[in-house]
């Protein structure tokens, strides 16, 4: 199990963070590098002519490493929204299908096909949130359902941000290909944490920021692109999404043909050297860690935390239908409007979400963490 990794961040002691699916501290490594290039920024004129292809190509590789992808099916964008929008020119919902998406989803995987879908002649089929918290079970009953319009898309988080429900998208991914339907995931509260196999899983999409657990900067996201939809016209029209478009070249349009791979899907102004290191440097940390060691740690703070939560008038999702390292607390009578502000007057943060509290640890938690917050929580919601 990875021991705590407190000593990599600026995180004082008396502060408990468990809100990692919100915002993820960055690492002083990653913070060193964004002064450092903030300071190339000023002086532009010192940049090596070859430091945003450096850059961009290492931040690929680093995103395809965490989900098992190659490098050229890797697209670098701003933003998972982005990236469902590029998903939506490529694909083509049929008049009278139905697309899969999951009751209160984040924005991204479902407004695209909401909003499509009058003027696209086809239904949105939404999962109910489960009572029992099985997401797997519910989405697959949507996906194999009797008598159903024919299934187009599932287009779900694998991690419900909402109530840290965690589905099984070995289980979802195959039950999609059968029924003849694309499988896009919004693995934001997943990549490097759970581990993700495409080359196993083969999605025709699957998204992710680096934002929250991923430990870097925001406005930096990837997308996994399956070759067989690599052949589409990408959301933005640019430069670098051509074989042969540069203003170094004699000749401009030398060849507008667009590239074979994920990179003609490339946003444009894609060249981040702000940012783009600090974004590699987080998923490197991940992926140096790896799976087994994150989640082990994870799901040991995530577990502490149900056993000393248990005998309080809440209820949680069970174990075997939550992520390892998402915590979702429900308040039969409802939660107090104040709760997250009087935790975080005593140092302690998590997050308010439709209702529940989402408590969210990451490396730099550690079962001081634990115990201070179960500590003041009581305090705070009980006394």
């Amino acid at each position: 199990m990875l021991s705590s990794q407190r000593a990599l961040f600026d995180m004082p002691r008396d502060v408990c963070y468990m809100n990692a699916a919100g915002w993820g501290p960055m690492p002083l490594a990653t913070q060193e590098a964004g002064r450092a290039a903030m300071g190339r920024k000023g002086q532009p004129w010192k940049m090596a002519g070859a430091l945003a292809s450096t850059q961009n190509e290492r931040a690929r590789s680093a995103a395809a490493a965490l989900i098992g992808a190659e490098p050229g099916d890797i697209t670098l964008i701003s933003s998972v929204g982005y990236g469902v929008a590029s998903a939506g020119k490529i694909l083509e919902i049929p008049r009278g299908s139905r697309v899969v998406v999951l009751e209160n989803d984040h924005t991204t995987p479902m407004l695209e096909w909401v909003g499509r879908a009058p003027a696209g002649g086809y239904t949105i089929d939404t999962v109910k949130q489960p009572a029992d918290g099985d997401w797997t079970a519910a989405v697959l009953e949507a996906v194999e359902r009797p008598g159903a319009a024919p299934l187009a898309l599932v287009s779900i988080s694998s991690v419900h941000w909402s109530d840290g429900g965690a589905i099984d998208l070995d289980r979802v991914a195959p039950a999609a290909r059968k029924a003849g339907a694309a499988f896009l995931v919004d693995a934001t509260h997943d990549a490097g944490v759970r581990p993700i196999d495409v080359k196993k899983l083969d999605p025709d999409f699957l998204i992710f920021p680096t934002y929250k657990w991923l430990l870097g900067p925001y406005g930096r996201a990837f997308m996994y692109v399956a070759k067989r939809r690599q052949n589409g016209v990408p959301l933005e029209q640019t430069s670098i999404g051509r074989k042969g478009v540069s203003a170094e070249d004699t000749i401009y349009f030398r060849d507008i043909a667009y590239k074979d791979d994920a990179r003609r899907f490339d946003m444009g102004e894609r060249d981040h050297f702000v940012s783009m290191e600090m974004a590699s440097i987080g998923m490197e940390m991940m992926a140096k860690w790896g799976n087994e060691a994150v989640v082990g740690r994870l799901s040991m703070l995530t577990d502490k935390l149900a056993e000393g939560l248990g005998n309080l008038d809440l209820r949680l999702i069970d174990k075997k239908f939550r992520a390892p390292h998402v915590l979702c607390v429900t308040f039969p009578k409802g939660m107090a409007p104040d709760l997250p502000k009087k935790l975080a007057a005593d140092g302690v943060y998590a997050a308010p979400r439709l209702g529940r509290l989402r408590i969210s640890p990451h490396v730099y938690n550690d079962e001081q963490d634990v115990d201070r917050f179960v500590e003041v929580f009581r305090k705070a919601a009980f006394q």
